[in-house]
């Protein structure tokens, strides 16, 4: 059966500016790093990827390495935009990186030119694609001089394989040389996509202000500390967890005093009547310097879950001061 979108789509989900481009993200956005490789079932994939857009969520997230194995979530995705999002493709901001290892030899990892711009290339062709909205640079290069690296974006965008181009997983003072080699090129630094959230917060010690002084939007991505900030590790580590079979999230991460924190998080969560993953994102949320959170999703449930942050992102001086005087003590 064909699928149509929903009619009701653009009703419940709202969408903020990127940094000072005209471009509006869904504040929940689909990451597709783990769930949507060859180990993973076609039909649930295209059932969220479906649902997911359904809901508003215009914004899916991916990269050349994500799988398993590598490109797999490129081309399953792709499978779906064929089947489904064709004629959908101008309401949707689909984005691609290149960063990480993605094929032997010396031309198949960090940021040369030739690496990115025949990155993008397999990445266009494994999703069916002209283009994509937005390009990154997944982790900064050491060896290859940073105005190669925002060269080959400003190629890229000139060539019309992406519409905008962002950075991942740069400190701030990177960050700043990047942000204006591309300014002075003409192709602005759209976005930064840094690891972020209540366990890791890194991006406060002068990332998040640089981006707000430079115009430049932020989506977070493992907002949920892969996991951690749910209330699936509130009584140990299940069988079925990512804990108990996913490299990103090692049992030793979910330290005592981790779990012990989670659990007060948990506390003033149930208070607000959320979920603890729901109030994760909501404190991300609650200032304007983060336009998206980026999600991953094994099921439609988890995808509902984060959509019920809608209904309460506000937070009383009082939940802000418990809630820092816990992360406080957590790091």
């Amino acid at each position: 059966m064909p699928y149509i979108a929903s009619s009701k789509r653009y009703t419940e989900m709202e969408y903020r500016l990127c940094g000072r481009s005209g471009l509006r993200l869904p504040l929940i956005s689909l990451g597709l790093w783990h769930n949507f490789g060859d180990n993973k079932s076609f039909d649930n994939c295209q059932a969220m990827l479906r649902h997911a857009f359904d809901l508003g969520i215009t914004h899916f997230d991916l990269a050349n390495n994500y799988g398993p194995p590598p490109g797999s979530a490129e081309v399953k995705f792709g499978q779906v935009m064929q089947r489904d999002f064709l004629p959908y493709r101008d309401e949707m901001l689909i984005s691609s990186k290149a960063g990480f290892t993605m094929w032997d030899g010396p031309y198949g990892d960090w940021g040369s030119k030739k690496y990115l711009v025949a990155s993008l290339n397999q990445s266009l062709k494994r999703m069916g694609l002209d283009y994509v909205d937005i390009f990154y640079h997944h982790r900064p290069d050491p060896n290859t001089p940073l105005e190669e690296t925002m060269g080959a974006l400003d190629l890229i965008v000139r060539q019309g394989k992406a519409l905008y181009v962002g950075i991942s997983n740069y400190p701030a003072d990177l960050a700043k040389e990047a942000i204006t080699i591309l300014n002075e090129l003409g192709t602005p630094c759209l976005i930064h996509q840094p690891k972020y959230s209540m366990l890791e917060r890194t991006p406060e010690q002068g990332l998040l202000d640089l981006l707000e002084e430079e115009g430049v939007g932020s989506i977070a991505y493992s907002p949920l500390a892969g996991g951690i900030l749910t209330d699936r590790y509130l009584n140990g580590i299940p069988a079925d967890s990512r804990a108990a079979g996913n490299p990103s999230l090692p049992p030793e991460k979910l330290t005592s005093s981790v779990l012990s924190k989670v659990k007060k998080l948990n506390e003033i969560a149930a208070k607000r009547g959320q979920k603890l993953n729901q109030m994760a994102l909501a404190w991300l949320l609650r200032h304007d310097r983060i336009t998206s959170v980026l999600i991953g999703a094994s099921r439609i449930s988890q995808i509902d879950d984060a959509m019920g942050i809608l209904t309460n992102r506000n937070f009383t001086q009082e939940e802000l001061k418990s809630i820092e005087l816990i992360l406080e003590d957590a790091m």
